[in-house]
This record gives structure tokens, sequence and C-alpha cells, in this order.
């Protein structure tokens, strides 16, 4: 009962002295200690009657330093732009001058960054399925959706264009992780479409990425937007990288499925394409025509990793969309796998 009545008076002076602070509470997640008391009754009171008013507990507030200008994402030390890179980029860009693309990569390790019209807003395609996944598995860890829970492909949630689900029966039933294995590996719009519906539709999810520092990133339209009216941008994509990478978001356990999941997307023409010998990528690619995309975690043969984020409008389906991003990440992962003492800024 002690940490009880302590948690709920705290909450109910916060609340009596500060409506801007009670606000900023409600909207605040809950930290990763949250699976340790979840288990207790004292928390399962609070969860019971207060379930919106509980604060963050021994953890800093990630969101507090969003706007900071030395954090990137309020999180990670940012460092310098690195300038070889950005020349190398900027010559590419020139030659492929009828492209029009925005970018963001970080090296996690060291915070220095390459930004190219990074928080640009740009149509999400099926990048978008990134944040669904990380809202899925926040769920899990909150113990509000397990994985072998069975979901019901209903005939309005089934959607043309990427996957194979469109061609099954409205009715069959699948669990959550098979579903959300065929949102990111083959990108079917119908499990993307299952999951949203699963986790309440798209103005939760739009609150959750709000909630997470996302500023430009937005479901308009379920999947598949092939009109383009879902967006983000690459330093959204980024940010969400790192908030995932850092554990601010999911549990441990859960990075380790996400990422696995991510490891095994099928699309392998875009960030995946530049990737050396030795390295991985967990990554999301979008295409929808007149746009391609992908963001994920690069990691490097010798451990370290960095953050990647681009968007290209190109003509319509045109392949040097595709060529120009293979490119870029070939600059970019070469230069950052290069012996430290040689990059200089």
């Amino acid at each position: 009962m002690k940490l009880r009545g302590s948690l709920l008076t705290i909450i109910s002076t916060l609340l009596l002295t500060s409506p801007t602070l009670a606000a900023s509470i409600k909207s605040q997640k809950l930290d990763s200690n949250r699976s340790h008391l979840e288990s207790t009754r004292d928390f399962k009171f609070l969860l019971a009657n207060f379930p919106s008013l509980i604060p963050k507990l021994n953890q800093p507030d990630i969101f507090t330093n969003v706007n900071n200008p030395s954090l990137f994402g309020g999180i990670i030390p940012l460092g310098k732009e690195i300038p070889e890179l950005k020349s190398q980029v900027k010559a590419l860009m020139a030659h492929y001058s009828f492209l029009k693309p925005g970018m963001f990569f970080l090296d996690i390790e060291t915070g220095n960054y390459l930004n190219i019209n990074g928080e640009k807003v740009f149509p999400a395609a099926s990048t978008i399925k990134y944040p669904i996944l990380i809202a899925l598995f926040e769920q899990v860890d909150a113990g509000n959706i397990k994985l072998d829970e069975k979901l019901v492909m209903r005939r309005d949630l089934v959607a043309s264009g990427s996957g194979d689900l469109q061609y099954k029966r409205a009715g069959i039933k699948l669990s959550v992780m098979e579903t959300v294995k065929k949102m990111i590996t083959i990108s079917d719009n119908t499990a993307s479409n299952m999951i949203i519906d699963r986790l309440g539709g798209k103005a939760k999810l739009n609150q959750r990425f709000h909630t997470w520092g996302l500023k430009n990133t937005v479901i308009r339209n379920m999947l598949g937007d092939f009109k383009g009216t879902n967006t983000t941008s690459p330093a959204d994509l980024v940010r969400l990288s790192a908030l995932v990478d850092q554990h601010k978001l999911i549990s441990e356990s859960s990075q380790f499925q996400v990422l696995d999941v991510l490891r095994h997307c099928h699309n392998n023409k875009l960030l995946a394409a530049g990737v050396g010998k030795g390295g991985s990528i967990a990554h999301k690619t979008g295409d929808i025509g007149f746009l391609v995309g992908d963001a994920g975690i690069i990691s490097l043969p010798n451990g370290k990793h960095y953050l990647a984020g681009i968007f290209v409008i190109r003509p319509h389906d045109d392949e040097r969309g595709r060529e120009f991003v293979r490119q870029v990440s070939r600059i970019v992962y070469q230069y950052l796998d290069r012996p430290k003492l040689s990059q200089e800024y």
C-alpha cells in the first residue's frame, strides 16, 4: 500500500498544481521498468484506476530534450556533419538532377551525420510499416497484445498491391506474429491493415508517433496508400531507429524480435545493395511508383552501426531512383567502414 499511496499522492499533487505538467504526464509512455512493476498489486491498482496518469519511473524523460540542438532526437549526442560525405553525395545528386532526394545518416558511435533535406516531408509509402511495427511491439511489452493471438482477415481490410493475403479468402486467421512478418518481409498491405486495426486505428497510431517525437509521421489512409497521403521524413525514421537502438520504446527481447523481422525484408534493391561484405541491415523499404524510400539500422563488420533514412521522388518507376539510393548507400557504408583515423571533418 505504501507504493500505491505515494504514487497517488504524487499524481494528485502534480495534477492540482500544474495542468500543463499533468497534460505532459498523460502523454508520456511508461518506461522499461513497467514490465517489472506490472505484476505488483499496487501497479495493477494504478493501471486499472488511472491508466493515463502513470508517469515514467526510474528513467529520464527522453522527450524533455527533443528540441535540444546538441542532441539528435533528444537522445543521441550530435557530432558534426561530415563534409566529405556531403560533397560526394552532392556530386552524385548533380548527376541525378531530375531526382528529388532527402536523406539522413547518423553514426551512432560518434554522433556525426549526413543531412540533406532530412526534415523534408515525403510520402511514406511502405516505410510507414516500420513505426507500425514498433507500436505493435510496444503493446506486446505492455501486455495488451500477444504474438500468438489470432487475427481475422476481414474483407474490409483486404488491400491490393504488395503481399499475398489479398488472394486468400476472407475470414482466415493468422497469428499476430505471422501477420507482422508478412507486413515487413513482403510488405503485405492487407497484413498491415490488420495490424493497424488491432492497434486501434489510424488516430491512435498517429498519437503514438507524435508522443515519440516523430514530427512528420502520419497515417491518413489505410494501406495501400498509392497516392502517397501517408507521410514521414528521413529524420523521423532515423529518430525511430535511434529510439529502438537505445531501448527507449521497446524491451530488449522485443528489440531482438523486431530487428530479426527487419533483417528479413525481401527488398534488397535499395540501401541493402550498398552494404558491403560482412555488414548487415535491418530495414523497411517503400515504393509507390513516383517514390522510393528505405530506412533502418546498418551494422558494420567491426560491430559498430549507423542509422539511415532516405527518400527519392523520381519519374514514375524510373530505375535510376533505386540506383541513386544504392550509390548513396555504398558511399556512406564505405566511408564509415574506414578506420576512424582516416575520417577527418
